[in-house]
């Protein structure tokens, strides 16, 4: 299917440019979204007509994805998390938990944004992660994952002991 693309997009083309695509991506992705545009003649003329528009709008994205990027680039986030004895969460540390660490400090981004090449985080440590704010402006971000082990608070000897079953009479 041949569309418009109304931004720049990875791996398919840039802002403005005739490009085929499948036409599941297209109908599914791409059309919904507002990315891109059927390459009908009409819309061809409509969007020359709106070229300068959607060119000043495009750059516009682009100078706020700059803005937050510096205010990301270099931040360090802490995320505290339950841990066992061992240094390893109970659960793990994903894509919302750092947008909701980053929501926490007035900074907005999607968890879409936020790029996890290993997986979420299950183990205590600080971690370089990437954001991806637009295609051609990535930020990095510490997260520092502190553990507090519950577990670890209990002494041994408190422990309960276990039941036997040899409490009943026959």
């Amino acid at each position: 299917m041949e569309i418009i693309l109304l931004e720049n997009i990875d791996h398919v083309g840039k802002f403005g440019e005739r490009v085929t695509v499948k036409p599941g991506y297209a109908r599914n992705y791409l059309l919904p979204q507002g990315k891109a545009t059927a390459a009908t003649p009409e819309n061809i003329a409509k969007f020359e007509a709106r070229r300068a528009e959607l060119a000043a709008k495009a750059a516009d994205l682009v100078e706020q994805a700059r803005i937050l990027a510096e205010q990301i680039q270099g931040r360090t986030v802490t995320i505290h998390a339950n841990t066992g004895p061992e240094g390893k969460l109970f659960g793990s540390v994903g894509a919302v938990d750092i947008a909701d660490a980053l929501g926490e400090r007035d900074i907005t981004v999607e968890r879409s944004a936020i790029r996890l090449p290993d997986g979420p985080i299950r183990v205590v440590g600080e971690y370089t992660i990437e954001v991806h704010l637009h295609v051609d402006i990535d930020a990095e971000l510490t997260v520092v994952v502190d553990g507090s082990s519950d577990l670890a608070d209990i002494p041994e000897d408190t422990a309960e002991p276990e039941e036997t079953g040899d409490d009943y009479d026959e």
